[in-house]
């Protein structure tokens, strides 16, 4: 029993061998209750794998598969695709049952991101004059410097012109000179304490030392010493790492529950066991074209300097919605690329398939936002088997056969009473092909009346055996056929054009 389990809800990879053990049980089933004479007789045997191969007797598929036997049950003339399944069978499948629910969807949003410098806080240094680099206090990126830490030592001839320009103004005491060439030296950058000295000293400096704004980290050195600079030049950076950036993606179908504020906890393999506590500071407008990933900036303190720029991180977005939803586990719903599905318990043994409508989806949970209510009970293993049965008679079973016109006929699913009596299963007539489908042998047919049965003309679909070729058909043709009342079906086992109505042009 294990083992057939594991197989039931091993996925796709099983359903050959999933649908042979089926088939075994139901078969055991069927006959360990012939002796009974409370058990109903199967309607008709089908294909495991193919609801639309029936037979009237036990046999094997096409595929070389047992045929599985359907049971009649007296709800399905007022519900059709309620399907019955024995209690022992429903045992040995495993099949299994979850509640449908209003709950609040708390799923978590797990990704991975980068250690970046907050951009905020990040300087970078540019001379304001041309000039070359003396001495260079800092050798390497990644050092740590202090505000009013020396950074490097520049020789500009435009900053000693200023400084003549300056002592000039001051020797000939014009108050309006010494303050226009004070304003030039501040305009060029010329630091605060350069200029204190000047002022006492009245000496011209040949060579500024330039001054850390900030601190942080150097990142991006890009000069030397001995370099010749101008303005425009980036000369270093300086990041500050008091807190810091993570950059992380989410896919696109779970943006819409990441919001500005959110909290969020990180973990990094350099770290192992320590934990910080963040909280998503953006969210990008934009979705990358190659990756359809949404980037999401989140904000960390970085008191013990731990946090470093370009360390790969695990964060956990946590979703703080307060909204309760529909939930069903995501392992109920059939997804079949046109429909979603999932499969009812409708009473004891009893189920039906019914389509519904799906909104988030998550590693655990589905919600759903219309064709189920709360408390009601979905299938969660074995629910592809039962819904296979179910299709061949539920009500989203369609055939379209004009396209063009977005016409579509359902199949008949039953014989209604008056269509035909109980004591006849056969008749000729003759009818007008209103629609056909090749490919699911399936015809609109207007026919003309049968008078041994007192019916009227009608218009029905009909089935063609697979012994019947229907080359020759086509929309319009009048014939002349026999069908059969079988296994709910209106079946055409033979039929011949009318001549004098049949044209082709």
């Amino acid at each position: 029993m294990k083992t057939l389990y594991a197989v039931i809800v091993g996925g796709v990879g099983g359903a050959i061998l999933t649908a042979t053990i089926y088939s075994q049980f139901l078969s055991t089933e069927m006959d360990m209750t012939t002796s009974s004479s409370a058990e109903p007789n199967p309607l008709y045997w089908v294909a495991p794998m193919d609801p639309n191969y029936r037979r009237d007797e036990p046999g094997q598929s096409p595929m070389g598969m047992d045929l599985v036997p359907v049971f009649a049950d007296s709800t399905k003339d007022d519900d059709p695709g309620v399907v019955r399944i024995s209690p022992s069978v429903v045992n040995n499948l495993g099949v299994r049952t979850a509640t449908v629910k209003l709950a609040i969807l708390q799923e978590s949003i797990k990704t991975v991101g980068y250690v970046q410098y907050n951009e905020n806080n990040l300087l970078h240094v540019h001379p304001r004059v041309e000039g070359w680099i003396e001495k260079l206090y800092i050798k390497a990126a990644g050092e740590q410097v202090s505000k009013g830490e020396p950074l490097y030592a520049l020789y500009s001839p435009e900053l000693v012109n200023a400084q003549e320009e300056y002592l000039l103004a001051k020797k000939r005491n014009n108050q309006e000179l010494t303050l226009a060439a004070e304003s030039r030296l501040l305009a060029l950058q010329m630091p605060a304490e350069s200029l204190r000295q000047l002022k006492t000293n009245q000496v011209v400096q040949q060579t500024i030392v330039f001054k850390a704004p900030q601190s942080g980290v150097i990142d991006n050195l890009a000069i030397r010493e001995g370099f010749f600079v101008k303005p425009g030049t980036t000369l270093m950076s300086i990041g500050a790492l008091d807190d810091v950036w993570v950059k992380a993606e989410v896919f696109e179908r779970q943006a819409a529950q990441v919001k500005v504020g959110q909290l969020v906890t990180m973990t990094l393999g350099f770290v192992p066991g320590k934990t910080w506590q963040g909280q998503v500071d953006y969210v990008y407008p934009t979705l990358d074209a190659q990756t359809r990933t949404l980037s999401v900036r989140l904000r960390f303190a970085n008191e013990d300097m731990l946090l470093k720029p370009n360390m790969f991180a695990q964060v956990i977005i946590h979703n703080d919605s307060t909204q309760q939803k529909l939930l069903v586990p995501k392992e109920a719903v059939i997804r079949t690329g046109t429909q979603n599905r999932v499969v009812l318990v409708v009473g004891k043994g009893q189920y039906k398939s019914v389509e519904v409508s799906l909104g988030q989806v998550t590693n655990q949970f589905a919600q759903i936002l219309d064709g189920v209510e709360v408390g009601e009970q979905v299938v969660i293993s074995a629910q592809f088997l039962l819904d296979s049965e179910s299709s061949i008679q539920s009500d989203f079973m369609r055939m379209s056969l004009a396209p063009e016109d977005n016409i579509q006929y359902k199949k008949a699913d039953k014989i209604q009473d008056d269509d035909a009596p109980d004591n006849v299963d056969s008749a000729d007539v003759e009818g007008v092909i209103n629609q056909i489908n090749l490919q699911t042998r399936v015809a609109n047919i207007s026919r003309g009346p049968i008078e041994k049965w007192g019916r009227g003309a009608a218009t029905l679909d009909f089935v063609f055996a697979d012994s019947v070729s229907l080359t020759e058909l086509q929309q319009g043709d009048k014939i002349h056929f026999t069908f059969e009342i079988r296994d709910g079906d209106f079946l055409i086992t033979d039929f011949a054009l009318t001549p004098q109505e049949h044209n082709h042009d």
